[in-house]
């Protein structure tokens, strides 16, 4: 049986096909909505809430043909995030189009579509790929470096221990020069944008226990390390981020040594205490958490040009932008909530240091309430990106444990994964769906190659980072078949010496599909149209003014779709099996494992 498509019901996106992007409070932005000819709609008018009350007004006919009918309406916005829907008067009732789709009954305002006056990332972000290293394990320059005293130094080949104290005290020795020696391994991939994980002095491998924020660790080669790396990335036309935590220090701090030394000073301010003791992140006492209400802080940390914030986005750093280590933790205890408020600040010295800076939060769960301002750009998108394509890709007898969770990861239909990316990305603005970092794993998960469990699923798994909306992130080894059993489990090295760890046809896949994201202005830029969603695939369409482009996610055989052959006159094949025409329809077809994409002209 050929899936049924979803083109019979009417489309809206936040994209440029569908909005024109306000650019202040005040502005009438058209908006418009598509309507496939098939339906019998007597009109169509524009909901959106101003100050809080609903306000309606009527859509007028833009244009129409024998395929559908556009409809635009102008939308104030008179807030700095102004939230919409369409209603559609047809015959049998009225029916609301908001970001999950059309529903023949009345829904809350939360998946609701959004513009907001706060901004966009940095033009760049929109085309990046994203390569994340964990700076120990993935390659030693050779160098002399010094041991701390708290390292179990490990032999390159060494598996990662994960269990135990000895887990964050296992150091390989990678360092800065080490990764700048191997960014030819990067432009080959085809990647544009080095994520480091922490690079500030520590007592652990992970240096998320930062002992200063001053400088980089001498093991790994110091700041005139990081200064040169820098320069080797931009030299190649690439840029670099750092990751900083503002939730908390190690307890080696200099601050946190001083505010436990001497009561009255100003660091004493700087932490959280209760009960008589300071208050560790998640109960860690080794990692003392930072009380934002402090005005010394604030300085120090996040506020102008002196700060820990902007001194590392200027020479000869240089760093184009941060990833923010447990945002969603920033600045929240009981009764004290100051994400927003340190995020907002975060971001304005950012731009004030450098206005083409990036700024990612980290936020293993829901994120919406914190990416509605003018805090962080975006969001790690473990819960509308990693999450639904692990349960969709699982092995079918599942068994692993699910991303964070003391249960097994059951296997689900696709129509389970598309409800629930569906959900996620309409309860944020466009503008952030379109910059979300959406990756397959990091280096608190385990890896995608033991997760699925073979090469060709997770072939299918890279399909959907390269084409899904939002900024693809691979993690340095998923792109070579790295394994790993949790997050410190796949902490391993690089293979650089060692082919028999290497799988090459995986390469090829994320190579490939690289350069295939990088060709295609759509894929990039584009809008986002579910068309056919089964439990073995799912279809959907980018689409921009300019280009429009199908593609075709099977994790199995499954009974293909016929499209309806208006959509293009021409299709060429970008990735993957061709499509047919069939009878004057547009055959998808029903292979699998498979990734297909095809341009639409």
């Amino acid at each position: 049986m050929t899936e049924e498509h979803l083109l019979r019901e009417p489309h809206h996106d936040g994209s440029a096909l569908f909005v024109d992007a306000p650019a202040s409070l005040g502005d009438r932005v058209p908006v418009r909505v598509r309507v496939p000819a098939g339906r019998a709609e007597r009109g169509v008018h524009l909901r959106q809430v101003r100050d809080g009350e609903p306000h309606v007004v009527e859509a007028r006919l833009d244009r129409a043909d024998e395929h559908e009918r556009w409809y635009v309406a102008e939308l104030d916005v008179h807030n700095p995030v102004t939230s919409y829907r369409f209603l559609l008067d047809e015959p049998d009732g009225y029916r609301w189009l908001n970001g999950t789709g059309l529903h023949a009954r009345d829904v809350p305002d939360a998946a609701d579509f959004r513009v907001t006056v706060h901004g966009s990332p940095p033009a760049w972000a929109r085309d990046a790929v994203v390569y994340q290293v964990f700076p120990d394990r993935f390659a030693r320059s050779g160098g002399e470096r010094p041991v701390p005293d708290w390292a179990e130094p490990a032999a390159w080949d060494d598996e990662p221990v994960h269990v135990g104290p000895s887990t964050p005290r296992q150091l390989y020795g990678g360092d800065l020069a080490g990764i700048e020696q191997r960014l030819d391994h990067l432009e080959r991939l085809g990647v544009d944008v080095l994520y480091l994980t922490p690079v500030f002095p520590a007592r652990s491998n992970h240096r998320y226990d930062a002992s200063t924020f001053e400088h980089v660790d001498p093991v790994l080669g110091g700041d005139e390390a990081l200064a040169s790396l820098a320069r080797a990335v931009h030299a190649r036309g690439m840029r670099i981020m750092g990751d900083l935590t503002t939730n908390h220090t190690g307890d080696a701090h200099e601050w946190f040594a001083r505010a436990t030394s001497d009561p009255t000073s100003e660091e004493a301010g700087y932490y959280l205490y209760e009960h008589g003791a300071h208050v560790g992140w998640l109960g860690h006492a080794s990692l003392p958490k930072l009380d934002h209400r402090a005005p010394g802080l604030a300085r120090r940390l996040v506020d102008g040009p002196d700060s820990v914030v902007a001194r590392w986005l200027r020479e000869p750093f240089a760093l184009d932008g941060w990833r923010i280590d447990v945002a969603n933790m920033t600045g929240r205890y009981r009764d004290t909530d100051l994400t927003h408020e340190v995020a907002r600040r975060v971001r304005r010295t950012l731009e004030a240091t450098n206005p083409d800076a990036l700024l990612v939060g980290e936020h293993f769960h829901d994120a919406t309430d914190d990416l509605l301002g003018d805090g962080w750009h975006a969001n790690m998108n473990y819960s509308g990106f990693s999450r639904p394509v692990w349960s969709w890709l699982a092995p079918p007898d599942g068994g692993r444990r699910a991303l964070g969770l003391p249960v097994p990861q059951p296997r689900r239909p696709g129509s389970a994964m598309a409800a629930t990316m569906r959900e996620f990305a309409a309860a944020v603005p466009w503008t952030v769906t379109a910059h979300q970092w959406n990756m397959l794993g990091s280096h608190d998960t385990a890896r995608i190659r033991t997760v699925l469990g073979s090469r060709e699923a997770v072939d299918v798994a890279v399909g959907l980072l390269m084409t899904y909306p939002g900024t693809p992130l691979v993690f340095a080894g998923d792109e070579v078949g790295a394994t790993g059993e949790d997050g410190e489990h796949a902490r391993v090295t690089m293979p650089w010496d060692r082919p028999d760890r290497r799988d090459d046809a995986t390469f090829r896949t994320y190579r490939d599909l690289v350069a295939v994201r990088r060709a295609s202005t759509a894929l990039r830029r584009g809008g986002m149209r579910w068309v056919a969603v089964g439990d073995d695939a799912v279809v959907f369409l980018r689409e921009t003014p300019d280009e429009r482009v199908l593609v075709a996610v099977a994790r199995a055989p499954w009974d293909g779709v016929d499209l309806p052959g208006h959509l293009a006159a021409d299709v060429s094949t970008l990735h993957g099996p061709d499509v047919e025409r069939r009878g004057g329809a547009l055959r998808v077809p029903g292979t699998g494992p498979s990734v297909g994409i095809w341009r639409l002209r």
